[in-house]
């Protein structure tokens, strides 16, 4: 029997291969199928920040999650588009995807739009405080509706999405170091290199591991949307007293003002894609190296999450949409284990 540890190395290593060699992933998935994350092609794009590090978007990537073959929440089959369709300049009059909007997007509530022909929208721009622009640049407007910058899904309408167009999110990915007793980092036993932890919340929609993340609410800053979502998430501050609120801030302001490396800008390959409405992220890692944060606060899961707790960061760990791929990037600028 091979080793559990060395098991999920060549796990790794297979994944990485079968990404680099660019095979052809199927026109179904399944929503926990956790081996399929991103398939890269030749053209990608880079963007650099204040860590002096490029952080890579996804451009050319074939989105698979997002044409899974049931929508989730639903009983809603999506019709099957095959990687050779995907793309919208692939001539496909047979096309034909089912519409779908949940009814809790069209009960109006204050985080959605209205339908389409029922307000004035300005799509590619800033619509008042809403941000309709893409980090994938201009994407195309046909009927009036947005088409998805990375081509069919199988579904239109917004499914569970409220925003027509791009829906804006950011990932807050809190790390510290695996200490033994000694307080000393613990390294792995195939790699020899260094574990980090991350804080990770289950999702109840779900139930898949994810990192806790949320909306960007109309016109907040992102580094107060990852800041909050974090407090709420895996923290459960709204259920706090004031007082509580008040101190749990001040715990995890340094560590949120702190420079942050940005891993990852841009489409996010998630099953509640639609043709016409997609998952967009900003993800940034902020790291307690010393330990003496967030590290000691207690977690507590609250609003979307089911669970919450520090997991290893471990290429053979299964998590939500795109969400692997995040943890990947942090690892290598930590000099740690994947």
């Amino acid at each position: 029997m091979i080793h559990s540890s060395l098991r999920r190395y060549w796990i790794g290593h297979i994944r990485l291969a079968l990404t680099l060699f660019g095979l052809p992933s199927a026109a179904s998935c399944a929503l926990n199928n956790h081996f399929r994350d991103y398939q890269f092609s030749s053209t990608l794009r880079y963007h650099y920040y204040s860590t002096g590090e490029p952080v890579m978007t996804s451009s050319g990537v074939l989105h698979v999650k997002s044409r899974c073959p049931q929508y989730p929440g639903s009983q809603v089959k999506r019709c099957p588009v095959p990687d050779d369709k995907v793309e919208w300049s692939q001539n496909w009059p047979e096309y034909s995807p089912v519409s779908h909007t949940d009814p809790a997007v069209t009960k109006k509530p204050k985080w959605a739009d209205p339908e389409i022909g029922k307000f004035s929208v300005k799509f590619n721009a800033l619509d008042g405080e809403v941000d309709r622009t893409s980090f994938e640049g201009n994407y195309r407007v046909e009927n009036g509706k947005p088409l998805n910058p990375r081509g069919r899904t199988g579904v239109t309408g917004r499914g569970l999405l409220g925003r027509w167009g791009p829906n804006h999110a950011a990932d807050p990915i809190v790390t510290r170091w695996k200490m033994d007793k000694k307080g000393a980092k613990m390294p792995h036993a195939v790699s020899k290199r260094p574990i980090l932890q991350f804080v990770s919340i289950k999702r109840k929609d779900c139930g898949e591991w994810a990192i806790p993340g949320g909306m960007v609410d109309p016109g907040e800053q992102i580094s107060l949307t990852l800041q909050r979502e974090f407090s709420e998430e895996a923290l459960n501050s709204l259920a706090m007293s004031a007082s509580d609120k008040t101190k749990l801030h001040a715990r995890i302001t340094n560590l949120f003002k702190s420079p942050g490396i940005e891993v990852y800008k841009g489409y996010v390959d998630d099953p509640r894609n639609t043709d016409n409405a997609w998952m967009e992220t900003v993800a940034v890692n902020f790291h307690d190296e010393s330990g003496d944060s967030v590290s000691e606060l207690p977690l507590q899961a609250g609003d979307d999450a089911g669970q919450v707790q520090w997991v290893d960061v471990d290429s053979s760990f299964p998590l939500y949409a795109s969400h692997s791929s995040f943890l990947e990037r942090v690892a290598k600028e930590r000099s740690a284990h994947w």
